[in-house]
């Protein structure tokens, strides 16, 4: 389909009424039309395993489902069945569901590295629950987070540190230090500077890049002479890296971390774990002060941790890591091939783990251009891909990453064209896309 006759008239009209009720038109930045090309934002109608439907009828291949949650695809059978099951049995009571020991015996079953777990809605509770334990347990008052790593929480010690930071006072921001992703000389150099401060390293032990070898036992081996908690968020790795997170297949134990994202397969599930020591200082059984630690009214929902079990025995029993890996791989070799073929095998750009694939546009001195992303989406959309990432579900079978492969080579003809031009603008139709990130709207 060529761009110019793509539309999306009800699209374009159902955005206007979600921009008229809710802040952002989404209720998660990444997921504002500002991300696409203008007016060219699909609102989804429903979705089933790797496709997903707009409200104009349109069908898309969809990558980096519900944020990299929905891991096994829409709909999926398995998890459907388990929740279907706890609905008629009822959600949530005045004391605990029985459900709610299954769930954490499972997860601790299938994530041994951990001794304790306790869960919650979203990523943020959980990763603010880790902070939040590690200033009690050390009695210290700095957090010290990985520099390049997009994203912790919502709440104020991280969010204050992005351009976003309104309405966060600078007192809360500067309790906030940062350190550089594979640096242990410059993160030594940091707890130094901060000897007796610093009550925790937080940090996704692995990203677009894979840890230096050495890397991980090395944070393990400071965090441990220097006194301070050793937090790992597995929003992202937990399960696509391996069943039990980055932790799992590298080897190395943190004393806290979190998950979430894949747990549920978009059903809202996260999880806070770690050392037993540290995790009952938020329970009943220990003599020092207590820490609020998580306390959600909707935590153990029961439906959402019948589903979070499913996934934990889908990904074991049908080996769908592996699985991720191998349509990723096919992916990014596909992908690489049509840009290259094109002539821009130097300008789009895929990256990370197989599992977790993103890619990024390069204008003519290879630097990100928001321009040339937009032209790259522009011509996705048209033709029937939904990629703001190219995070892979397990429900996409080989056509599907084979006519990926096909629209990316047409997205890559324009892009040769946009660079030799010197300018993508033509190729835009209307403003580009937009960091999430940033100052002003």
């Amino acid at each position: 389909m060529d761009t110019e006759e793509f539309l999306l008239p009800r699209s374009r009209l159902a955005n206007e009424r979600l921009h008229a009720v809710i802040p952002g038109g989404a209720h998660t930045y990444a997921k504002g039309d500002d991300q696409y090309p203008e007016n060219l934002a699909p609102v989804i109608s429903h979705g089933r395993g790797a496709h997903v439907w707009d409200i104009d009828g349109n069908r898309y291949i969809e990558y980096g489902s519900g944020l990299r949650s929905v891991s096994l695809g829409h709909a999926h059978p398995r998890v459907l069945e388990a929740v279907r099951r706890e609905l008629d049995r009822g959600s949530n009571f005045v004391r605990p569901s029985i459900v709610e020991v299954e769930a954490a015996e499972r997860f601790l079953a299938t994530v041994p590295t951990a001794e304790m777990v306790k869960f919650a809605k979203n990523g943020s509770d959980a990763t603010t629950a880790a902070v939040r334990l590690a200033r009690a347990a050390t009695g210290r008052p700095r957090v010290a987070l990985c520099a390049d790593h997009p994203f912790f929480s919502v709440d104020d010690w991280f969010i204050g540190t992005t351009p976003m930071s309104a309405g966060i006072p600078a007192a809360t921001t500067e309790l906030t230090v940062a350190f550089p992703y594979g640096d242990l000389a410059a993160t030594e150099e940091l707890l130094t500077r901060y000897q007796g401060e610093v009550a925790c390293l937080i940090l996704e032990p692995a990203a677009h890049t894979e840890p230096p070898p050495g890397y991980l036992a090395g944070l393990r081996e400071l965090a441990d002479r220097h006194g301070c908690v050793l937090i790992f968020d597995e929003m992202i790795t937990g399960f696509r890296w391996s069943e039990a997170g980055a932790q799992g297949l590298y080897g190395v134990v943190p004393d806290l971390s979190t998950f979430g994202k894949a747990l549920g397969n978009g059903f809202a599930v996260s999880a806070l774990a770690g050392r037993r020591d540290l995790m009952e200082r938020g329970g009943l059984r220990h003599s020092g002060d207590r820490v609020f630690l998580l306390s959600t009214t909707h935590g153990a929902e029961t439906h959402s941790l019948a589903a979070a079990m499913a996934v934990q025995t889908t990904y074991v029993e049908e080996g769908v890591t592996a699985r991720l890996h191998a349509l990723g791989e096919r992916l990014a070799a596909g992908v690489r091939e049509a840009a290259a073929g094109m002539g821009v095998g130097d300008h789009v750009v895929v990256r990370g783990r197989a599992s977790n694939l993103v890619f990024a546009t390069l204008d003519a001195n290879r630097q990100p251009s928001q321009e040339y992303r937009t032209l790259f989406l522009r011509r996705l959309l048209a033709g029937g891909v939904l990629a703001p990432s190219f995070v892979v579900s397990s429900a996409l079978d080989d056509a599907d990453i084979d006519h990926t492969v096909d629209v990316v080579a047409q997205a890559c003809a324009v892009y040769r064209k946009a660079l030799d031009a010197a300018d993508p603008t033509p190729w835009l139709a209307g403003r580009p896309v937009k960091p999430v990130f940033r100052r002003l709207a």
